[in-house]
């Protein structure tokens, strides 16, 4: 990172244009036995999809604040960083009830409800799937994203001083992210983190996502995997050439 005032979305442009093949965000979920790995380019392409659905379809503009009620998942990641491309506050397990719009996971639905605004429901399956049904009240992202756009261009410049992100009583601008991230974690360039950390607090978001893109890494995001045993963790980092783990939560 070499500006004070680039946004994560800034950041994601910089590793499409330096490194698109690169592995940028891996995620596995214990539970079901998924493993997904997304190159910066394809990464990118989720992240402009998602973009021009919350811009075009869910007409959402710089300032609204967007209530994410999502675990730590690929999926996730690609909206916090789309919301970063609008210029809309993604506000990580933030209250319905006072967000703009709501994107929801398939277990926090009913509180979801509590948003007046546009409602967005993600199944979680495994490769992005669709729900069987769609939740009454909301759009299923996985039947409404992929029609959009592969590039995108917001209507309106985003401000990088503009609050961007809210997570555990803290908020941030799109310019103080990567660089408060990188603070924390205090990552060497181009390292491949290794994360059980929730998104539900700012060290999770900061080594799942924000550090390593912003220092040129990769992340492995593991949810679920209080299903592995001590073993298996290290035969997951030798496999995955883990170099960081992010430290267990107090």
């Amino acid at each position: 990172m070499n500006a004070t005032d680039r946004t994560p979305a800034d950041l994601l442009g910089s590793a499409l244009s330096s490194d698109p093949a690169r592995p940028l965000v891996t995620f596995y979920d214990d539970a079901t036995g998924e493993r997904v790995e997304l190159s910066v380019a394809t990464f990118a392409n989720w992240v402009a999809k998602t973009a021009n659905y919350l811009q075009d379809e869910l007409s959402a503009e710089p300032g609204d604040r967007l209530a994410l009620l999502l675990p730590a998942h690929w999926q996730t990641a690609v909206w916090l960083v789309a919301c970063s491309s609008v210029g809309v506050v993604a506000d990580v397990g933030g209250d319905p009830a006072a967000a703009d719009l709501v994107v929801s996971g398939p277990d926090t639905l009913e509180a979801a409800r509590a948003c007046s605004g546009e409602r967005v429901a993600l199944a979680l399956r495994p490769l992005g799937g669709r729900f069987p049904e769609p939740p009454a009240g909301f759009a299923d992202y996985a039947a409404e994203v992929p029609g959009q756009g592969d590039r995108f261009a917001p209507y309106v410049p985003v401000d990088p001083h503009a609050p961007a992100l809210a997570v555990d009583g803290r908020e941030f601008t799109g310019a103080e992210i990567g660089a408060a991230a990188v603070e924390l974690a205090k990552l060497p360039e181009r390292q491949r983190v290794l994360s059980t950390l929730p998104y539900g607090t700012w060290d999770g978001l900061a080594y799942g996502l924000y550090a390593p893109l912003a220092t040129g890494g990769s992340v492995v995001l593991c949810r679920n995997s209080d299903r592995l045993d001590e073993d298996g963790l290290a035969r997951r980092k030798e496999a995955e050439q883990i170099t960081v783990t992010a430290p267990a939560a107090p």
